[in-house]
């Protein structure tokens, strides 16, 4: 048995299946790998990685399967499913897994191709386990894949409070051990027991909360769309860099790969010196027509094109940022109400306000260097059709446009 010390769960006891595959090369690379991407760039201590977070997810996963009397083969897979759940994820974490996955095919909770061979696969082997069932686990089948990834997974719960202590932000604090406690199985669904609405509850806020001040915090955004158009070029124009090869990059690889590329390296050195591009446009949700909203990649990149033509400015001097409109999972998390297994969102009167604060978050973004953010703010809201009524935010106060009291650089 290995004995680590975190800065979340304090000691964390490490054995069997999970023991074995610690040292492989597969989950050391994720020593590499930063939990929150770009977010550092905003939050300077958020500088730990998935393989924290990976020990932190094995650590509440043995917790949850103890309490609910889980053991044996079923549980050394779900343990195994546990450390092993984020080795699909890329370079910077969630920053550039669209690219990913649209080039490659594979989110990164597809792994079965990662764990079919090599030292992962002889770890498995020698705890009698097979690869395919913890990759299921991994990509949330079956009843136990509940626990590794679902509505009331410890990964949710080990990410909340982790993000929370390294940004230094009070808001994702949860009672993940309440959590872990209160869960059980009915009819094969995980769902928190009797009495535990607010509970679930403060999972939802908390997520809530986390989301603008942290993760769509408007710097985190920029930089991350500046990674995600570097990391488009760089495969555009390094013929020797493949998807599959992108993939398996850890942040290091792909820094020194953006600042060692032509194409790439003006980007690539604005990120590593916090050089970042400004708001042209910050636009409301009501302010941008739904055909923005749903437009495709090439779309967007067409919108790019067009605004810096309008412009007259170079075409990779403009990002356009369309977020993506989706739901709060947690809204759909069980919980026993009176003997009866209810989803949260037909309890809780607080779901409909959370979503109704999700939409008026939701903002549109054009970035552009500091010298071109005025031209580009007109262009872009013509090519994309803004409405101008107080609907955008500049980081250059233009004259007659409403500005916003939220926070600026």
């Amino acid at each position: 048995m290995t004995t680590i010390k975190d800065s979340v769960h304090d000691h964390i006891a490490v054995e069997g299946v999970a023991e074995a595959l610690l040292d492989t090369p597969l989950v050391q690379r994720l020593r590499r790998v930063r939990q929150l991407g770009t977010v550092s760039l905003v939050y300077p201590s958020a500088n730990h990685t998935r393989f924290e977070h990976s020990l932190g997810v094995y650590h509440l996963a043995c917790e949850a399967l103890d309490h609910l009397g889980i053991d044996g083969l079923r549980a050394e897979r779900v343990r195994a499913a546990a450390i092993l759940h984020d080795v699909g994820h890329g370079p910077f974490s969630h920053n550039i897994e669209e690219l990913v996955s649209r080039e490659t095919g594979k989110c990164h909770d597809d792994v079965a191709d990662l764990l079919a061979g090599g030292a992962v696969a002889d770890a498995l082997h020698a705890h009698d386990l097979e690869p395919d069932p913890v990759a299921a686990l991994i990509a949330g089948e079956g009843e136990l894949g509940q626990l590794v990834a679902g509505e009331l997974d410890v990964d949710r719960m080990d990410y909340l409070v982790r993000d929370a202590h390294h940004t230094g932000v009070p808001y994702g604090t949860i009672d993940h051990e309440r959590l872990v406690r209160e869960l059980t199985f009915i009819d094969g669904a995980l769902v928190l027991d009797e009495g535990n609405v607010q509970t679930a509850e403060s999972l939802l806020l908390a997520r809530a909360l986390m989301n603008p001040t942290v993760y769509s915090h408007h710097v985190a955004r920029i930089s991350k769309s500046m990674l995600r158009r570097a990391a488009e070029r760089l495969l555009e124009t390094a013929p020797d860099i493949s998807p599959a090869d992108l993939r398996r990059m850890d942040d290091y690889q792909l820094s020194v790969a953006l600042r060692g590329t032509d194409a790439t390296a003006a980007l690539g050195e604005r990120l590593a010196n916090r050089e970042l591009y400004k708001r042209a446009v910050w636009a409301e949700r009501r302010d941008v027509s739904d055909a923005v909203v749903e437009a495709d990649h090439e779309t967007i990149r067409e919108f790019e094109a067009d605004i810096a033509a309008r412009a007259d400015v170079d075409p990779r001097h403009v990002v356009v940022d369309v977020p993506t409109e989706t739901a709060m999972r947690e809204t759909s998390t069980r919980v026993l109400v009176n003997g009866d297994v209810r989803r949260l969102d037909e309890q809780s009167t607080l779901v409909a306000a959370l979503r109704q604060a999700q939409r008026e978050q939701w903002r549109l973004g054009v970035y552009a260097p500091a010298d071109q953010v005025e031209p580009v703010g007109y262009a872009a809201e013509d090519v994309l059709g803004l409405e101008t009524d107080g609907a955008l935010v500049s980081e250059v106060r233009r004259p007659g446009r409403h500005v916003t009291l939220e926070e600026f650089e």
